[in-house]
């Protein structure tokens, strides 16, 4: 059997933990990540003869490596490269919850995002159009009621062909000025050379130009366990472009 890795991603009371429990039941085991006082949740979920792992990243807000939480869930999307990673969404509070997703959608193309308190919503006389945002964000969307267990079936559909390469997706974006576009294309053309397509070249560009010193650090750490060398020196020389 399959075994695909699920990072659940999402703010603080968006019913992420309730859907981890709801898939994963028993099946779950809680320690620490390694090096780090944040407590790392993982459980398995089979669907149609595949197995998911699933990862309860730690609630954040953001992914700018302000607090330990947010680096911790940043550096998993970003270097352990989940099949999936699954966006939870507050469907009452589209707003708040949108600023993580479009850092999410810069940082990889394999995203799922679950309109997560449907019931909610529809108490609150709110409507959510799942279609239209999916054609917006570029991604699937798939509205749920996680404590109700409504709408998990055809989300566990869609991860699946995500999983197996049957879902393309083409996220959303974000463009900025004219002259920081150059600045990250510049960027964005030295560090493929040192990352190739392992690491997404355009965000940590993004990153880099924003000063994101332990993202840096991590970076160097990554190459050196691959035993590329020659690329640190890349990585600094990077590194000394985004600071002109």
């Amino acid at each position: 059997m399959r075994t695909y890795t699920i990072a659940l991603a999402g703010n603080p009371n968006t019913g992420k933990s309730t859907l981890f429990n709801a898939l994963t039941g028993l099946k779950q085991h809680t320690g620490n990540w390694s090096g780090k006082t944040v407590s790392l949740a993982s459980g398995y979920y089979e669907y149609n003869n595949s197995r998911f792992r699933f990862i309860d990243l730690p609630g954040t807000y953001s992914l700018f490596s302000n607090s330990a939480d947010e680096e911790v869930a940043r550096d998993y999307i970003v270097f352990e490269k989940p099949d999936v990673t699954l966006l939870v969404l507050d469907s009452t509070a589209l707003e708040r919850s949108l600023n993580l997703a479009l850092q999410v959608l810069e940082m990889t193309d394999r995203v799922i995002v679950c309109l997560n308190l449907m019931d909610e919503a529809k108490k609150k006389g709110i409507k959510v159009d799942a279609g239209k945002l999916a054609q917006r964000l570029g991604v699937p969307v798939i509205p749920i009621s996680a404590r109700n267990n409504e709408g998990l079936d055809t989300l566990s559909e869609q991860l699946l062909l995500m999983c197996t390469g049957s879902i393309r997706t083409t996220p959303y974006r974000m463009k900025y000025n004219e002259r920081l576009e150059e600045e990250i294309a510049k960027l964005e053309t030295e560090l493929k050379l040192i990352v190739g397509d392992e690491y997404p070249a355009r965000w940590l560009a993004i990153r880099l130009l924003d000063g994101d010193r332990k993202l840096i650090d991590t970076l160097k750490q990554k190459l050196a366990a691959s035993d590329r060398g020659g690329m640190i020196y890349g990585a600094a020389k990077a590194l000394g472009s985004s600071n002109r």
